[in-house]
């Protein structure tokens, strides 16, 4: 048997067990709720219908014939929702097969704007429990690679099929303009810019004048017109723009550049955000950080800093937090606590990750608080969710309450004992 179809029936061997269906009503008793805006609810019941959470009281009723579950005192929080991460797109980052979050490198195209995450998001990714044991229920799956990547989905963690899961195909165009989107576009800032200033021209003509361009009566473009389409969707507003980039400078002009052709701009990493934080909070754009990054990995990269997110937070940007990758869902409340740790306000950073990432791609009215009319994504923790000695107790996707186990922990069980199991050469060694 070669390495490679071994690894295949071992992720197959180990899928995590199914979630259970969903109660038509269920009633989360004496929970102690942070809501995500306003102060924090003692011994409170959570009333769940269909999904949507219909009331969050102190010493509530549970209606007849309601499912209960009891927190025990525990801190239940809306779920978590990771960004900037490519789940469901990629299982095994050096196995290509197994990447679905980028055109391969013999793609000379650099700009591939209508790459869907949506087509080639994995509902059975073996990554989608891990997250959901650190608390994650909704993840917007990234494109990665090029100089724009392509458009990201909002995905809810629980589902067998991508209908299941997907819940908007198009929640935004992600644009890298860090050190590895320069690269693609030829090695220089100038270049990607003019690059990207180029493919939004393109864009903003074709809208203007699609019979024209139906007829063949514009000049040449570079672009398919599926990626003008998209382009054409974030130059509307229709859709968000992502824009990943790191220094102060080049911030700036990201800024100046959203402003010229008037996007719904988000900037993500910026790593030397701290340096412009008021620029960027009069522009009012988003932040995207990741609160633990503080090493200068690269040269764009020289000013980063512990403090960078509760910087931008004070100086009044809107901040989501994130974690790298998605192999690292797992830390998302460990880059948040660092962020308090290092002078993040704790309700800010909790809205950091619920509330405004719904915010940022258009979800808040069914996303990122326990509040009425909200779709019913939560957890509750044993314990502060921020501290990395807390878990997930139980965790509920549209209201349906699903297993906290994933491959590691079913491997685990099955080979935690080993007595009278057979093993060595021709199963000769016995406990």
């Amino acid at each position: 048997m070669t390495r490679r179809a071994a690894l295949l029936l071992a992720l197959a061997a180990a899928s995590p067990a199914a979630a259970q269906d969903a109660p038509e009503v269920l009633a989360i008793v004496r929970a102690t709720v942070h809501p995500g805006e306003g102060e924090p609810i003692e011994n409170a019941t959570v009333v769940v219908r269909a999904g949507r959470i219909v009331s969050v009281t102190p010493n509530g009723s549970v209606p007849a014939g309601a499912t209960r579950v009891d927190a025990e005192g525990g801190i239940l929080t809306a779920g978590l929702v990771a960004t900037e991460a490519p789940l469901g797109l990629v299982e095994i980052s050096l196995e290509p097969e197994t990447r679905d979050a980028a055109p391969e490198n013999g793609d000379a195209d650099e700009v591939h704007a209508a790459f869907d995450a949506a087509d080639g998001f994995n509902p059975r990714s073996t990554l989608v429990p891990v997250a959901r044991m650190g608390g994650v229920t909704s993840a917007v799956a990234t494109p990665l690679g090029g100089l724009v990547s392509g458009t990201s989905a909002w995905v809810d963690l629980d589902g067998e099929q991508p209908s299941d899961m997907v819940v908007r195909e198009r929640a935004a165009l992600h644009v890298r303009l860090d050190d590895g989107g320069v690269a693609a576009a030829g090695g220089a800032m100038p270049t990607a810019l003019t690059r990207l200033r180029e493919v939004l021209e393109d864009a903003r003509l074709y809208a203007r004048q699609r019979a024209a361009y139906d007829r063949r009566a514009l000049r040449e473009m570079d672009v398919s017109r599926l990626d003008l389409e998209r382009l054409a969707d974030a130059l509307a507003g229709r859709i968000p723009v992502v824009v990943r980039v790191s220094r102060a400078s080049d911030i700036l002009r990201v800024l100046d550049l959203g402003r010229a052709y008037g996007l719904s701009l988000v900037l993500s990493g910026a790593e030397e955000g701290w340096r412009v934080a008021e620029r960027i909070a009069e522009a009012g754009v988003p932040v995207i950080v990741q609160p633990l990054t503080n090493l200068p990995s690269s040269f764009s990269r020289l000013g980063s800093r512990f403090d960078n997110a509760a910087i931008l937070a004070r100086a009044g940007a809107r901040v989501v937090i994130t974690t790298d990758g998605a192999h690292d869902l797992r830390n998302l409340r460990q880059e948040a606590g660092n962020a308090v740790a290092h002078g993040m306000d704790r309700a800010a950073a909790l809205r950091a990750l619920t509330l405004e990432p719904a915010r940022v791609f258009g979800l808040d009215r069914d996303y990122g608080t326990v509040t009425p009319g909200k779709v019913a994504n939560l957890v509750v923790w044993n314990g502060d969710p921020f501290e990395t000695t807390t878990w997930a107790t139980h965790l509920f996707v549209r209201g349906r309450p699903v297993p906290l186990r994933s491959r590691q922990t079913d491997l685990l069980e099955r080979y935690r004992h080993l007595d009278g199991v057979a093993r060595g050469i021709n199963g000769s060694v016995r406990d």
